[in-house]
């Protein structure tokens, strides 16, 4: 028996989409999501950096960044790479594996890239949460983390 399309959908609540208009071409922005070297200059929240970026970038493959907050507390970061589609699309499992944010509970992000001129719609979704404050927490960190990224294409 079918699942009836109720059951498949994803309560809307615990989803987070962010959308950013950012200048730059999205073959450059794809390269700053795939490469170490230049993860490490923007990945995370405002004041955060990225001591550690380990990275497998392929399908299959996984990543595990530490993130250190401005209060010197260390968050970390695994998952793996479910798709890649150079450059339209990036798809990966999140699950936080270390700090106070340690889970066993996963969320999947989609990374959108589409072109827009010679500008770059970058569409993140992020689900399922567990809880609408996980979401809410999550988009304050992607929304200053897209920021550092929209400033650091300005250097490229």
């Amino acid at each position: 028996m079918a699942a009836s399309p109720e059951a498949v959908q994803e309560p809307q609540e615990r989803v987070l989409v962010i959308e950013r208009m950012i200048d730059a071409p999205r073959e450059l922005l794809f390269k700053l999501w795939s490469q170490p070297e230049h993860l490490v200059r923007w990945w995370g929240p405002e004041g955060f950096s990225l001591p550690s970026c380990e990275l497998d970038f392929r399908v299959g493959g996984a990543y595990r960044f530490v993130m250190r907050a401005p209060d010197g507390v260390d968050h970390t970061l695994e998952g793996g790479f479910r798709e890649i589609a150079p450059p339209e699309r990036l798809v990966f499992s999140w699950r936080w594996a270390g700090g106070p944010c340690e889970s066993e509970d996963e969320t999947l992000v989609t990374v959108g890239f589409e072109e827009a001129g010679d500008k770059t719609r970058l569409t993140i979704r992020q689900a399922l949460f567990e809880t609408v404050e996980l979401r809410d927490d999550h988009e304050g960190g992607w929304t200053s983390m897209l920021g550092r990224l929209a400033a650091y294409v300005e250097t490229q």
